[in-house]
């Protein structure tokens, strides 16, 4: 009934350890055999197996963390499931064997065989005249009772026996279940004391970095993909650096003293835990490069506008909603900016004012548009603004003063139209509108490549200036008539106005008409 140690070591290491699990003392006589048991058939004799294969001791030295208390704990409370039961099945008794079993299953098919019979022959059994049918009714159903009792009085043994079958056979499923559950901690086991290894080890680097550093001036420091979890304040101190790569760590904070390494450009802190930068960052005045890409962030520090050394800055893959409103304004030599796989919705306008940028990738955000100024960065050759989904709807017309611009991709958005300047992006060469519900330009010609979606968005350019001339012209030739009347109309009321003087003059200064003698008569 105990486990087998060569089908679960584990298992019956485990039970070994101990008391309440130990192996079974089964009381036997001097010539009686032991009990056959299925989870543990009897040792074949192997002369050439040692009697120790099975030793506790050298299970331990085959698997070293079985020694740890708390594996053993953790072992230990896995299988008080299989302890539980073990100890049911010591009560109930052993395994019944493949005969007994048999034996039974036929059994109680003979009984059921027998019941269904005398119930057959009870049902068709003739009604007794001196009986009425309630009575027969009573009658039979007294009968069948009996019938259906003494049948189950008979089932009884044979299904206790099939019974402790099935929990012997649940029995041995649970050990093995139980055999993979220990594997599993003990895998976890070596992992985590490997990973404490790994952890102390690299310690002991930084603390050997450190002595170094005293002793001689570093340049480079390379501590990536060590399972740092905090870098000392010490570090600050090694003023001559001028790379270091902290990436694929476990940092959740950057030492403020970090704005020491005077000389430092390059940084690389990516993939960690961070979820803020020091203040003391904007110090880094000579600072070039700065990959802070797959940590936690939620905001940049305002101060990193201050490092306006930088020519490449990857905050991608953290979770900032906003950029720092000066971040262009200061930045004034950075050439490549990457801010994808973040939840930003807008750009700052001083973005406009990255007069050196040269490559912008906005992937996967949730812009909801662009400043008018992106159309100041003259020198952009490649911009991503693809998988801003549902958000991105237009662009602004000054896109098309983006002359350099080389690569375009604005796949998966909602753009319905390019802007009317698009044909005047002449040096563009790679275009994506994927997955947008574009009508201008029609699809039909997007699938002609960039230079029919140029030439297409050129003319229509073209047609919109020809018809605003044609507009102007209209207005011009309305106002110069309209002039003309205006003109004609003030000359005609001067002309009025003199004549009318004129003869108010030669009338009389009182202004009355002369009198007639005639009509004075008539009156």
């Amino acid at each position: 009934m105990d486990p087998n140690p060569k089908s679960y070591p584990l298992l019956s290491y485990v039970f070994s350890r101990l008391s309440s699990f130990g192996p079974s003392k089964l009381p036997s006589t001097p010539n009686s055999d032991p009990p056959f048991d299925l989870e543990q058939p009897p040792p074949i004799h192997d002369p050439s197996a040692s009697s120790s294969s099975t030793n506790p001791p050298q299970m331990v030295d085959q698997m070293p963390y079985m020694s740890h208390p708390k594996v053993l704990a953790s072992m230990t409370h896995a299988v008080s499931d299989v302890a539980h039961t073990r100890s049911v099945l010591k009560t109930l008794g052993p395994r019944p064997d493949l005969e007994s079993v048999d034996m039974a299953r036929s059994k109680l098919a003979e009984i059921e065989s027998s019941l269904s019979k005398s119930l057959e022959e009870l049902v068709l059994s003739p009604r007794p005249v001196e009986l009425d049918r309630l009575e027969w009714r009573a009658h039979l159903a007294d009968k069948e009772q009996q019938i259906r009792q003494q049948a189950e009085k008979e089932k009884s043994i044979y299904k206790s026996i099939l019974q402790l079958h099935e929990m012997h056979e649940a029995y041995g499923k649970l050990l093995k279940e139980a055999e993979e559950m220990l594997v599993k901690i003990y895998e976890k086991a070596g992992k985590v004391a490997e990973n404490s290894g790994e952890v102390e080890e690299a310690n002991v680097e930084v603390v050997g970095i450190l002595e170094e550093a005293q002793g001689r001036e570093l340049e480079r420091v390379d501590l990536s993909g060590r399972k740092l979890r905090f870098l000392p304040e010490a570090f600050g101190k090694i003023s001559g650096l001028v790379l270091l790569n902290l990436s694929n760590n476990q940092l959740e904070v950057i030492p403020d003293s970090i704005a020491g390494l005077e000389k430092l450009e390059e940084l690389n802190i990516s993939s960690n835990l961070l979820e803020s930068l020091p203040d003391s960052i904007g110090l880094l005045q000579n600072l070039k490069i700065l990959d802070v890409s797959g940590n936690k962030l939620n905001a940049l520090t305002d101060t990193i506008c201050h490092c306006r050394s930088l020519i490449e800055l990857n905050v991608s893959f953290n979770l900032l909603s906003y950029l720092p409103t000066n971040l262009g304004t200061e930045l004034r030599n950075l050439q490549r900016l990457s801010i994808h796989l973040n939840k930003i919705r807008c750009l700052p306008t001083s973005i406009g004012e990255m007069s050196s940028l040269h490559f912008l990738d906005a992937h996967f955000n949730e812009l909801c548009g662009l400043p008018d100024e992106i159309g100041r960065l003259t020198n952009l050759e490649i911009l991503n603004l693809s998988s801003n989904f549902t958000d991105l709807r237009e662009l602004p017309d000054t896109l098309g003063e983006l002359t350099n611009l080389k690569e375009l991709d604005l796949s998966n958005n909602q753009i319905q139209a390019l802007p009317d300047t698009f044909g005047r992006l002449d040096k563009l060469t790679k275009l994506n509108l994927e997955q947008n519900p574009l009508i201008i330009p029609p699809l039909e010609v997007v699938n002609q490549g960039v230079d029919a979606v140029k030439a297409f968005m050129a003319k229509r350019w073209l047609d919109i200036l020809v018809e605003e001339e044609r507009k102007c012209m209209l207005e011009v030739n309305e106002q110069a008539q309209t002039g003309w009347l205006t003109r004609s109309t003030s000359w005609l009321k001067n002309y009025v106005s003199v004549v009318g003087g004129s003869v108010s003059g030669y009338l009389g200064a009182s202004g009355g008409s002369p009198r007639d003698p005639y009509l004075d008569e008539q009156r």
